[in-house]
């Protein structure tokens, strides 16, 4: 089975996949991807990225099995330009469409992560325990959500002040940002995943592991591809004209 996955809720990035359905996990390859470090140029750089995965993207792409897009949370401008492009190739390619909230990208990352003893060696895995993963929401906030040390969602996603996340792990670029606050709220920010943003390559290895644990992609509970902006437009229908006199 091969995928294109991409995710703009953050940085532009996008991925190509192929693994054997029967034993995903184990036979996951990654056939090419791309992310910037950039989050305001998504527009500009996904298209040229996406194209730069395919060989030939006219007999390459309609030979996908499906397209994964990161649903957000995540900023308007650069949330469309994702799912926008998702949108566009599945219709064009006819290859299925399916979502999948971008936070589950970095409780994937966490998850893969291995937890190092003083002497470097890998001794168990990061998060024992239920953690939160948190990204910039702007406005002085973060978007967030908490997972089980198996990356199972177990709240959220929700938007808001990191002060009112309490307690555990935190990982993200969110975090890294108001680390004061979240350990003023005792809470414990992991230093390597402090800058830490949601990419394809990750959201494609958490549509691996959902499709090992579920048996299948149909089985796998994926969502459309409706972004999750959690906040309401800025933008706003303008009134009647005034009278001038």
């Amino acid at each position: 089975m091969r995928i294109l996955t991409l995710d703009t809720s953050a940085v532009a990035s996008a991925a190509v996949l192929d693994f054997e359905p029967s034993d995903p996990v184990r036979t996951l390859q990654v056939v090419g991807n791309f992310a910037t470090a950039d989050t305001r140029s998504h527009a500009e750089v996904l298209a040229p990225g996406v194209k730069s995965l395919f060989g030939d993207p006219v007999t390459e792409g309609p030979a996908l099995d499906a397209i994964v897009v990161g649903t957000g949370p995540g900023p308007f401008t650069g949330l469309r330009s994702g799912i926008a492009m998702a949108r566009t190739l599945s219709f064009t390619w006819g290859v299925p469409l399916f979502g999948l909230m971008s936070l589950d990208a970095l409780a994937q990352q966490v998850f893969d992560s291995p937890r190092h003893n003083d002497a470097g060696r890998a001794v168990g895995p990061l998060a024992t325990s239920a953690f939160v993963v948190a990204t910039d929401a702007r406005r002085k906030e973060v978007y967030w959500a908490r997972y089980s040390a198996g990356a199972e969602l177990l709240e959220g996603p929700h938007v808001g002040p990191a002060s009112e996340i309490s307690g555990g792990q935190v990982f993200g670029a969110g975090a890294g940002l108001y680390a004061d606050v979240l350990e003023a709220g005792g809470c414990r920010v992991e230093p390597a995943f402090a800058q830490a943003q949601p990419t394809a390559l990750h959201l494609g290895k958490a549509v691996v592991h959902r499709i090992s644990t579920a048996g299948s992609l149909q089985d796998a509970g994926f969502l459309d591809s409706s972004p999750l902006y959690l906040r309401e437009s800025d933008a706003k229908v303008p009134g009647p004209r005034k009278r001038a006199l």
